[in-house]
């Protein structure tokens, strides 16, 4: 749209924004007047129902997992630090029912009142028509039915990710791989600095954050006022004013949540003096950090409002080692800031023009990326039953008796395995994951936990780069894969690879642990074992009317392996591209 120019136009602008974007405001709120209660009553009973009834589970398990020691359990922890987590797990474990139950019912009235206000507002956007019926009809249904969602990942995370978790602690160790165990000598040196790091840095850091929050209150409404009048910034698209009309009478809400934020945190950092005190065996070191955390949040903060760079407050040295790591760190910024990559300065204006940079790069949502993840897989699903290495007894065995090791682990590091081999044959720089769209870094969900999972798959693909696999090589990982636990190298003995170069084969093996690794990690995650629920029933359906057709027909000739009889494409092709086409709405 075009910007108004001039005074009158950005006045009579700013005069026929207010009363459409208050009308939907009060609408918004009136559904979520009608919606609220009723998705409070769902997320705040359901979420709570599920902690009181697995509390007295998950605190039987967590001490049993901790204490035992026989020969199926672990060896992970040395005496001292078992003895120290047994004595300190009460407390997390008591505060559990009380924090959970607490943060359900704010959860559910943060759900109840934002999801249908955001729905009210997106109703509205560009490219949508019968936009008067959806302003009445979106955030009503649709946010119970999200409630009900929210209690059903929540149950999958205590019920499944909890006890998954705890398997894994009860795993046995390599060989050459050490307990976790704690020195008692720095235990009560590290508990001192621990002890005065809460006193002194919890009413220090929220000090910081008191006196630094009008700063944030003000400056934000400045900007936003001054966008809203010269229809500049997140209000120069039509789609965007509503909600940045929202962010301007919910910008308090924000600087409250950046408070709330800072005090909370101030008890970890804290606390982490005594991890400070315990890896420098110094408590002079402990306290310096103390006084040195101070200084860093403050700098922080002044970065993140743009005020004047570094801190008046004093920052010793609390790291022997940490004169190499300043003197690196300064030298990098140094070399960013003359070749026009890094730097301060350059950081800063980069952070001012966010917004304009975010419309030339496409931000990928986590929701994009789980689409695609299971699109794959189900692709790939449906390839790996028609050739045999998934059969319709895989399919049962994880609907009925819930083992789901083979589908679960295994399906999804295949398909995660054909992605990285595309993407290495491409010469791309992050990973292509279907039609022609790469994946990078820069593109990536600004979620941790993504990024958690993204660089390692970077990282695993450069590595498969520099292997260099033929084609028959790839073909045979792609069986070995399913086929073999690749525990041992010797399991690839009569399996006919290619290739007899044991390096080689003990790296590919390596890649196919670490992927499965990385699955096993993401199937904790409680959105991803509710979307598998549903891939194993279209598995299944589809294991069913194969095994139909087989007995119908006595077989499929091995010229219909992978074909499409309704487009007449081969799965092949798809196969051979490693892409997977999604469907629409999902870029």
């Amino acid at each position: 749209m075009e910007v108004p120019v001039g005074f009158l136009a950005k006045l009579w602008s700013f005069l026929t924004f207010l009363p459409f974007f208050s009308s939907l405001f009060l609408l918004g709120l009136l559904k979520a007047a009608l919606v609220g209660p009723v998705v409070v009553c769902i997320v705040g009973m359901g979420n709570s129902a599920v902690i009181t009834g697995l509390w007295i589970a998950h605190f039987a398990w967590t001490y049993y997992c901790v204490a035992s020691d026989d020969n199926f359990s672990t060896k992970r922890l040395g005496l001292i630090l078992k003895i120290l987590v047994l004595i300190i797990l009460p407390v997390p474990l008591v505060l559990w029912p009380i924090v959970g139950i607490a943060g359900s019912l704010l959860g559910g009235v943060a759900y109840g009142v934002f999801a249908p206000l955001i729905a009210t507002f997106e109703a509205v956007g560009e490219n949508v028509t019968d936009k008067l019926y959806l302003c009445f009809l979106d955030g009503g249904w649709s946010t119970v039915e999200g409630s009900c969602t929210v209690v059903r990942d929540f149950t999958d995370f205590c019920f499944h990710s909890y006890f998954s978790f705890m398997d894994e602690l009860r795993d046995k160790i390599q060989p050459d791989e050490k307990p976790m165990d704690i020195k008692l000598s720095k235990l009560l040196a590290s508990l001192m600095a621990s002890l005065m790091g809460m006193v002194v840095d919890v009413p220090l850091i929220m000090a910081v954050a008191l006196v630094k929050s009008p700063y944030m209150l003000f400056r934000g409404w400045k900007r936003l006022l001054e966008d809203l009048i010269g229809r500049e910034g997140p209000f120069l698209e039509t789609v965007c004013v509503p909600f940045a009309g929202l962010a301007i009478i919910l910008w308090p809400l924000a600087v409250i949540g950046a408070v709330t934020a800072a005090f909370l945190s101030s008890f970890f950092l804290g606390l982490y003096s005594g991890v400070v005190v315990y890896q420098e065996d110094s408590l002079q070191m402990g306290v310096a950090y103390i006084v040195s955390v101070v200084s860093l949040f403050d700098e922080y903060v002044n970065d993140l409002l743009y005020l004047q760079e570094g801190s008046c407050l004093p920052r010793p040295k609390y790291r022997r080692k940490m004169k190499a790591s300043l003197e690196r760190k300064n030298s990098s910024v140094n070399n960013g800031s003359r070749d026009g990559k890094g730097g301060p300065y350059i950081s800063k204006l980069y952070s001012q023009q966010s917004r304009t940079l975010k419309g030339a790069i496409q931000q990928y949502r986590p929701v994009q990326v789980w689409d695609w993840l299971f699109k794959s897989c189900e692709v790939n699903g449906r390839i790996l039953l028609r050739e045999g290495l998934i059969d319709v007894k895989d399919v049962e065995d994880c609907i009925l008796k819930g083992n789901c090791k083979k589908l679960g682990i295994k399906l999804p590091a295949w398909s995660i395995l054909q992605c990285l081999l595309a993407s290495a044959k491409s010469e791309t720089d992050g990973l292509l994951i279907f039609d022609d769209v790469e994946l990078t870094m820069m593109n990536s969900p600004r979620d941790r936990m993504f990024e958690w999972f993204v660089e390692p798959l970077l990282i695993i693909k450069e590595q498969i780069k520099g292997l260099q696999l033929t084609e028959d090589e790839e073909a045979c990982l792609r069986k070995l894969v399913m086929r073999c636990k690749n525990e041992k190298p010797k399991e690839w003995d009569d399996a006919g690879f290619p290739s007899d170069d044991s390096v080689k084969r003990a790296q590919l093996q390596a890649i196919i642990r670490r992927l499965q690794g990385i699955v096993a990690s993401m199937s904790r995650l409680p959105t991803f074992r509710r979307r598998f629920r549903n891939l194993v029933k279209v598995l299944d359906i589809e294991a069913v009317h194969a095994a139909s057709s087989a007995n119908h027909v006595g077989g499929i000739s091995k010229s219909g392996y992978g074909r499409d009889s309704s487009t007449g494409t081969a799965d092949g092709e798809e196969r051979e591209a490693g892409c997977v086409s999604m469907p629409d709405g999902i870029v």
